[in-house]
């Protein structure tokens, strides 16, 4: 189902407001939660790189010397923050406004695309990886790292319930499945994880070299 214009207004309204507090807030759950999966991404980019919602740039430590990045955010006041820290990390990014239901970059345009903790909350994450893949050149890198619903009842029973609230306030979903997705978009799925309770997953998947 396409987002609705309120829908992204809403998510585009979150993060401006957190914005400034997002890297201290998210420095625990980094540590608990999400460890290694930066690392992880950045190993596995290569070539031109697309990073779609790339929120405060905090996957740019992680990428490796010989790639170019390009990286594309809803909000401006995260997207300041990115540039600020490639700044200060010395490496040449292309930052640019834009949002990840419709890229704004000609088909087959890089060798890697990464989403990194961003499709919980975009409205329409299917178009958004279908997107991703129109970007890709045939053979393409598709790298996620989300949270997802839980592989334990009693823990996606809860997520059930924190969205209640999550959705309603800043538009952040915590049972959905982005592999599904993948799939249905036609990706080649290289490498899989699920890790903590199954609430984190890591997708390395494939364009298919046949793909238009």
């Amino acid at each position: 189902m396409n987002a609705t214009p309120d829908e992204t207004a809403k998510v585009l309204r979150a993060w401006e407001r957190s914005a400034s507090g997002y890297d201290r807030q998210i420095a625990f759950f980094e540590r608990i939660w999400f460890g290694g999966g930066r690392e992880w991404l950045g190993a596995r980019a290569a070539g031109r790189v697309l990073e779609v919602a790339i929120g405060t740039g905090l996957n740019l430590p992680h990428y490796p010397a010989g790639v170019t990045i390009t990286g594309i955010e809803l909000s401006p006041a995260m997207l300041a923050i990115a540039r600020r820290r490639a700044a200060e990390l010395r490496r040449t990014v292309a930052l640019l406004p834009g949002d990840a239901q419709a890229l704004p970059f000609a088909d087959k345009s890089f060798d890697t695309v990464v989403c990194a903790l961003s499709l919980c909350t975009i409205p329409d994450p299917a178009t958004a990886i279908v997107q991703m893949k129109r970007v890709l050149v045939p053979g393409g890198r598709l790298l996620l790292l989300d949270h997802v619903a839980s592989t334990w009842p009693p823990i996606r029973a809860a997520q059930w319930l924190l969205e209640r609230m999550t959705i309603r306030a800043a538009g952040e979903h915590f049972t959905r499945r982005q592999l599904p997705l993948v799939q249905a978009a036609g990706f080649e799925v290289v490498e899989h994880e699920r890790l903590k309770a199954g609430t984190i997953d890591r997708v390395h998947a494939r364009k298919p070299e046949l793909s238009t």
